[in-house]
């Protein structure tokens, strides 16, 4: 087999090198027994290396079927004892076992070919795994093909042994340890040769000296192995021993062991130069006597100065040099005891070495001066990466300072000041005192903070980011590979001392001597300060980027045309590259929200907005969780000990494309996280910080792997209780994570019985946290599977530990990544049941959690943003649900009022209502399925499905029993007037003959106007007064008189009324600032107040209690039948009797007595408010249904009838006349009617105020306020929100109909004007057809007209003789065009008196909302459904609590606080102006029934808006209010500087 088909065997011929990003995806889990094809094994063997599974080496393979089928191995074919008749047919097998046993492919060719087929940085990662399985290293490779001999150098780069070096000092021995990076490690060298062909083992001689246990190097005995091999011969091997510190240990201190594979005769090269580097050679050889060129080239050895030991393994020479030259047979001993003489002869010569100035040492570093060889780092692209990160060493490393003063000088960002601006952030969350004076002086210093590290100069993120712009993508690679590998060289010259304290400290306080427990926990405080000072990395770096970033954006504001603004943008690539990037900084203990999210916005830009699972995990320090992450999913999370996570990292890992069937997401985002520390440690600061830590990981998360190291049952009952509590706060803010317990390092792992009962003891362990965290969390729950839902019996793992024997020369332990994978297929199973969340929701995630942990209470404190701006797509979508339902059936009311009035319907059913607008119900009902099924946001959606349902379905039937009952009041008022219309109808009858008949008499004096005119009213008297003899005239109202009446019956005198009347103050109650005049004064018990003083609380009741008295009374009085029955007192009556009832039950609440004055004011202000309307609909009554007055307003158009006939016209054209007459009001109120409708509608989905959800309402308003600058408009929005909101919406309505209407009326017009022409067309076209007269026609044209307009028969028998239906066609549509240009001047007159308006279409459709006003600050509840319930009130910005009138007690100061300020504050307040007991703002929820639906979370204030309003009406606030912005409630200076422009666009945060 040559090396092509070796290859090709293994499915690597003519592929691309082999990279890092195929290897760390998310893929099926792989196990050991698995049987691997061929052509599988490469990436298998890749795969399982990654996992740390040092038997990777040895997978069972089965040679690639030709067919695809699987063959049989010869120890599959069983034979019997009858199978063969002599031995020789028993022995020809041989043959065929030889055959298939050249053919197997040798283990070492995998892993070389696999070497040669990667690209560097998979080859570095290679390496590094190997290195961590106690495996040699190839360190002297020939090319397979060129034969040129390469030192992989940068494979080496990322390897740092640790080892521990005994010395005898005074006679004891001092044990110390040591941590170097490999390439910078002097140790001694011990090289191995082969000259010719032996029968013992070298590499397997050389596992005995190293680790007895484990085939450092791979020999012939190992399984798998072949007799033939390729890529092997001429490759130095390389590997350390490091001692423990133990009695045992071979060697005292570190010593590289080479093994040059092949016939070291025949390897010149790469024998030459390991002779040259060694500190002691070895040689093996089969004789000295029998080869000749072995004894001269051993000849030539014993002339060096070098030690050299001969070992030959047919003699039995023991012979020994003062020059440190031995040669030591092997024959006829045991390998345990040449191994044991060798350790010890190696152990001799490294003393004698010692002393000697000549002492060699070799030195990785040193293979560049070699000639002869290739460096892998020679590579440009490397030479590149290397020296461009040699500038930023250079810097950094000029003034030879230790590494905390190197952080502290080139990345000032990240120390101190971020430090302190975390520590100050966090303190605005916990305010005391005057907390807004103090807010802005902590919002002063942060800003002062930013503004100190936008004037630092960061040179080295100026070289760091250089490189990363400019740098092709694989010279960036190759940079940040070295800068890593260069900062880590930095920080591991002290970090091994100082982790060799900090773990002995450790180890005393986990013994828990509370003598020495205070002491021990100051010192092991200090050490880590140290430890943390002493690290150095690219996480750093990227810290200060992100400083930078966060320091500029505060300051500067967004810009795409600076350095620091790209910093995102680079800080993704990496990301998406596989880099871990910071998420919290567990120095400062912060997470930079403003730069993680634009982050996470630069990976959504690239990537699109992709799913992902997010697996978090949790456990204590030092336990292991990195290094389990590396394992599972092959990561590179540092695992060094001195190194420990701090703070939280991410990192995505990319889904395989073989696994996507299975799983819904495109990435598995990992959270690591820095270890939670025992709670002794540094009591409430470190329980604290553990909660965060756990409650923030845990939120994020749809997983959280809460990692137990060991069994210890204290440590285990420390995490088990941070866990879950955290576990318990997600559950109380409605998020389900799910989780898996790995308990790691278990001695015993198979033992079914004891897991058993280690599984049933953290069951009983987790319920009995869980019963004490309900107890801190006032949450109801018995066990732990009450707050997740949970299986032991399947959610907890046992893992074995880590290593198999003792660190530092124990490699893995295999049953630990088998275990492992365990607990992925554990993970992905779950994952396998969820959609993940996308990178936005996230973002979003990660800003609510941290958000809410910044405030004392996280549960009460948590906004899910993604619920609400969920909630609020979903009411945005609601309004265009009912606005379609509610269109729908104002077309129908529409299209009934016109049969109703054209005599066609008598009858409105229910039914019939609902069988016309059920396709739109039906549409709107499969668009809410469709989008509660269908949307991104579905999962969330799902709680509020079966409650947006119902009130669409109450919307729905509400529309229709609205429409009904109009309706309804239609067909009564039609029938009401049936006896008129009759007279009507009579009237005109006799009025058309006698003109015509009249008409005949006075055809020649058809110019004599003043002739016709007299002898028309003539005949016009008569017949009125024939008509209207026996009718009594609806007489004249005086509303005046029946307030006088009402009032008096009511009990009030009439001099008094008189009194209340004449002074007009009346006029004014709803607006007045103070009603201290209108309440009987009582004294309030040890509370010493101004005689007129009436608390802000007070002020706020009555002036609720006249809003609402005047709206419902209003609203009882409007839905009178005035217009259609006229006028009665009784309607007064009622109205007053239902102001009476409110004052009464107002008083019986105890809220204050109210005189008398201040009812009948009430009563006199809601007549008055009442008087147009009923003015108005009586004048219609009047109109409709007084004979005599109707028929006035007729006159003129009977009189140019009546000279039509005069002049000669045809009856044609007087019909035509008559019928245009009659269609003209008609037609106006049609155009009115779709206008108002269209208009409406256009508005509603076009107009930014009125498109959105109620937030967007409130914006508009707020922006429409600021603009005017009109104090009563601002007043009359604290205090009556809906009212002004109601003014505004008739105000945009008005403004729109002067600059917008022009396009929606033509439209109208022009429908109607087609619609009555094809009406013209159609009833003439049928008359024509059938022959019919001119009855037919006006009884087939009515009938067309009916759905649109309202037409009044004309008796046919007056124009009998028209005949020529196309001139009469044509007579009507002149004129009726003349009309329709007519209607658009008529069109603003008649809108306002039109029975549909747009204004009320508006406010009826947007006002039916939530009107709840904040108990504290009068900010009204944003939430578009009316009754919200179970949901409480909320609005995302509050305002200065001032603002409602709420002053310190018992001074004249205004208080300034937002109640979002207090509530996060550890301040008080009473919940009522005579309350003796205070409440605490943050339980303010116990203050009472108008607290308790509320929820009010700290917002930082950063609604500008009010801030400006206090500034620019100050004076009028406190003329309005008489109180004072003094004292306590003195305005902060940086109030004063917020614009108006400022405050309008603040209000864009809103939504």
């Amino acid at each position: 087999m040559n090396l092509k088909k070796l290859f090709v065997r293994l499915h690597l011929l003519d592929k691309q090198k082999l990279s890092p990003a195929d290897f760390l995806q998310i893929r099926l889990s792989v196990k050991q027994h698995h049987v691997t094809f061929e052509k599988d094994l490469a990436y298998i063997f890749l795969y399982r290396l990654m996992m740390l599974d040092y038997r990777a080496r040895y997978i069972p393979v089965r040679p690639d079927s030709p067919k695809g089928t699987d063959q049989k191995s010869v120890e599959d074919n069983e034979t019997t004892e009858n199978d063969f008749s002599d031995l020789d047919d028993l022995l020809s097998m041989s043959t065929d076992t030889d055959l298939i046993e050249q053919t197997r492919v040798h283990p070492m060719d995998v892993q070389m070919a696999v070497f040669h087929c990667s690209d560097s940085f998979l080859k570095q990662m290679m390496i590094t795994k190997l290195s961590q399985c106690q495996y040699a290293l190839p360190l002297l490779v020939p090319d397979p093909v060129t034969k040129e001999i390469e030192c992989p150098l940068w494979t080496f780069r990322q390897i740092t042994k640790t080892w521990k070096v005994t010395e005898i000092k005074d006679g004891s021995n001092i044990v110390s340890t040591k941590s170097v990076p490999v390439c910078k490690a002097k140790t001694p060298l011990v090289s191995f040769f082969r000259l010719g062909s032996l029968s013992v083992s070298k590499s397997q001689l050389m596992n005995t000296l190293i680790n007895d246990r484990h085939s450092t190097f791979f020999h012939r005995n190992c399984p798998g192995s072949t007799k033939s091999r390729y890529l092997m011969d001429g490759v130095a091997e390389i590997a350390w021993y490091c001692p423990g510190g133990k009695p045992n240990d071979a060697f005292n201190d570190c010593i590289a062991f080479c093994n040059l594979h092949g016939d070291a005769l025949l390897i010149e090269k790469q024998r030459d130069i390991l002779i040259e580097k060694s500190s002691i050679n070895i040689i093996l050889v089969a004789s000295l006597q029998k080869h000749e060129e072995s004894k001269v080239f051993i000849s030539g050895l014993l002339k060096s100065h070098k030690p050299l030991i001969c070992l030959c393994s047919d003699d039995s020479y023991n012979i020994k040099n003062k020059k440190a030259k031995y040669i030591f047979g092997l024959k006829d001993k045991s390998q345990s005891d040449v191994s044991e003489h060798l350790t010890q002869i190696i152990r001799e010569v490294l003393s004698l070495l010692d002393g000697s100035s000549l002492k060699p040492s070799f030195h990785l570093e040193t293979m560049t001066e070699l000639s002869g060889i290739r460096m892998d780092e020679s590579d440009p692209a490397c030479e590149r990466g290397k020296s461009a990160v040699k500038k930023i060493m250079d810097l950094i490393t000029m003034d030879n300072m230790d590494v905390s003063k190197i952080k502290d000088k080139f990345l000032p960002y990240r120390g101190h000041l971020w430090h302190q601006w975390s520590k100050i952030h966090k303190e605005l969350y916990h305010l005391k005192g005057n907390v807004e004076k103090e807010k802005s002086k902590k919002q002063q210093e942060l800003k002062t903070i930013r503004q100190k590290q936008c004037h630092a100069s960061c040179k080295l993120i100026e070289l760091f980011f250089e490189s990363l712009s400019t740098l092709q993508p694989l010279d960036k690679k190759y940079f940040l590979k070295w800068i890593q590998i260069l900062m880590d060289a930095l920080s591991t010259d002290d970090l091994s001392v100082i982790l060799e304290s900090y773990n002995e400290k450790w180890s005393e306080v986990l013994q828990k001597k509370s003598d020495l427990l205070i002491k021990k926990q100051t010192e092991l405080e200090k050490i880590s300060k140290r430890l943390q000072s002493a690290t150095f990395g690219l996480e750093h770096i990227f810290r200060e980027m992100g400083q930078i970033y966060e320091a500029h954006r505060a300051i500067e504001g967004q810009s795409r045309h600076t350095d620091w603004s790209k910093y995102p943008e680079l800080a993704a690539q990496l990301m998406i590259s596989g880099h871990p990037m910071e998420l919290m900084d567990g120095d400062a203990g912060h997470v930079p929200l403003t730069w993680i999210s634009s982050l996470l916005e630069e990976v959504i830009k690239k990537l699109g907005d992709q799913s992902v699972f997010v697996l978090s995990v949790l456990g204590v320090q030092s336990s292991g969780k990195s290094t389990m992450l590396n394992t599972m999913f092959g990561l590179q999370f540092a695992v060094s000990a001195g190194r420990c996570t701090k703070g939280a990292f991410m990192q995505l890992l990319k889904v395989s494309e073989e696994m996507k069937k299975d799983l819904k997401f495109d990435y598995l985002l990992v959270v690591d996280t820095e270890g939670l520390r025992a709670l002794e440690l540094e009591g409430t600061i470190t329980v604290r910080h553990d909660n965060e830590l756990a409650t923030f990981v845990v939120g994020l998360g749809n997983l959280t792997l809460i990692n137990i190291f060991g069994e210890n049952p204290s440590e285990m009952q420390d995490i088990l209780q941070i866990v879950v509590q955290a576990f318990m706060r997600m559950k109380k803010v409605q998020l389900s994570p799910s989780c898996v317990f790995v308990h790691q390092n278990v001695t015993d792992v198979a033992a079914a019985e004891k897991n058993m009962d280690g599984k049933r003891r953290l069951q009983e362990k987790l319920d009995q946290m869980t019963k004490l965290a309900a107890e801190q969390e006032d949450f109801n729950a018995d066990c732990f599977s009450d707050v997740i839902k949970f299986d032991v019996q399947k959610d907890v793992k046992y893992c074995a530990q880590l290593w198999e024997g003792s660190p530092p020369m124990a490699p893995p332990n295999p049953g630990y990544s088998e275990s492992i994978q365990e607990v992925k297929n554990t993970i992905l199973s779950k994952a396998s049941q969820s959609d993940g969340l996308t990178l936005t929701q996230f973002k979003y995630k990660i800003q609510d959690l941290w958000s809410a942990l910044l405030n004392e209470n996280f549960v009460f404190s948590f906004k899910n943003t993604l619920e609400i701006a969920a909630y609020r797509k979903l009411e945005i979508q609601y309004g265009n649900w009912t606005w379609a339902l509610r269109s729908n059936m104002l077309t129908i009311d529409y299209q009934l009022y016109n049969k109703i009035e054209n005599g066609n319907v008598d009858k409105v059913e229910v039914s019939c209502l609902k069988k016309e607008s059920n396709r739109t119900y039906e549409t709107i009902s499969e668009e809410m399925t469709a989008y509660f099924e269908d949307d991104k946001d579905k999962e969330i959606f799902a709680q509020w499905r079966g409650r947006f349902e119902t009130r669409i379905r109450e919307f729905y039937e509400e529309q229709v029993s609205t429409v009904k009952t109009k309706l309804d009041e239609v067909i009564q008022q039609k029938k009401a007037r049936e006896k008129m219309d009759d007279k009507k109808k009579e009237f005109e009858d006799k009025l058309l003959q006698k003109s015509k008949e009249l008409a005949q008499q006075l055809k020649d004096k058809a110019n004599d106007e003043e002739e016709l005119n007299k002898q028309f009213s003539s005949v016009w008297s008569d017949l009125v007064n024939e008509l209207t003899a026996d009718i009594k005239p609806v007489e004249d109202i005086n509303l005046e008189e029946d307030q006088f009446t009402i009032l008096r019956e009511l009990g009030f005198e009439e001099s008094f009324t008189n009194e209340c009347k004449q002074n007009g103050r009346y006029k004014k109650i709803s607006s007045i600032s103070d009603y201290s005049d209108y309440v009987k004064q009582k004294k309030v018990v040890q509370i010493k107040l101004p005689l007129n003083a009436l608390s802000n609380e007070n002020q706020q009741q009555i002036s609720s209690l006249i809003e609402k008295a005047v709206i419902e009374s209003l609203d009882a009085i409007k839905s009178k039948p005035v217009a259609t029955r006229g006028y009665k007192l009784t309607y007064l009556q009622e109205a007053a009797k239902q102001v009476i009832q409110k004052v009464d039950n107002f008083q019986k609440e105890g809220k204050c007595a109210l005189k008398k004055t201040f009812t009948v004011d009430l009563i006199l202000y809601v007549c008055s408010k009442s008087e147009s309307w009923i003015l108005d609909s009586q004048k219609k009554f009047k109109i409709n249904n007084e004979p005599l007055t109707y028929l006035e307003s007729k006159k003129t158009q009977y009189y140019n009838v009546f000279r039509s006939f005069c002049e000669g016209s045809s009856s044609a054209v007087v019909l035509g006349e008559l019928i245009c007459e009659k269609l003209k009001a008609s037609t106006v109120e049609a155009v009115c009617n779709k206008t108002a409708i269209g208009l409406a509608g256009e508005m509603r989905c076009n107009f930014p105020a009125f498109n959105g959800n109620r937030l967007n309402l409130e914006k508009h308003v707020l922006k429409s306020l600021a603009e005017k600058e009109d104090f009563d408009d601002f007043i009359t929005y604290i205090t009556n929100p809906r009212s002004q909101t109601e003014a505004f919406i008739k105000a945009e309505v008005e403004k729109y109909i002067f600059t917008d209407l022009r396009d929606i009326l033509k439209k109208n017009t022009e429908d109607l004007n087609t619609f009555v022409n094809r009406a013209l067309f159609t009833a003439t076209q049928k008359v024509q057809n059938q022959t019919g007269d001119i009855n037919m026609w006006l009884k087939e044209f009515s009938s067309l007209l009916k759905d649109e307009l309202t037409f009044e028969t004309i008796n046919s028998q007056n124009f009998s003789d028209i005949n020529d239906f196309e001139f009469l066609k044509e007579e009507i549509k002149k004129r009726f065009d003349s009309i329709t240009e007519q209607t658009s001047s008529l069109f603003l007159d008649k809108l306002k008196e039109s029975r549909l308006k747009p204004d009320e279409i508006l406010i009826d459709q947007l006002c039916r909302c939530c009107w709840v006003t904040c108990p504290f600050c009068a900010a009204v509840c944003t939430n578009t459904i009316e009754d919200h319930s179970p949901d409480d009130h909320s609005v995302p910005f509050h305002r200065p609590v001032g603002l409602k009138g709420w002053h310190y007690r018992r001074t004249k100061e205004f208080s300034i606080n937002f109640c979002t300020t207090n509530v996060a504050s550890g301040l008080k307040f009473h919940p009522h102006r005579d309350s003796e007991k205070s409440v605490r703002y943050k339980q303010y929820r116990t203050a009472g029934p108008e607290y308790a639906n509320w929820r009010i979370t700290s917002d930082d204030s950063k609604l500008v808006y009010w801030k400006w309003f206090v500034c620019r009406f100050q004076e009028k606030l406190e003329t309005h209010y008489k109180f004072k912005f003094q004292g306590s409630g003195i305005i902060p200076s940086d109030w004063i500087k917020v614009s108006k422009a400022d405050a309008i666009k603040s209000l864009n945060e809103m939504c």
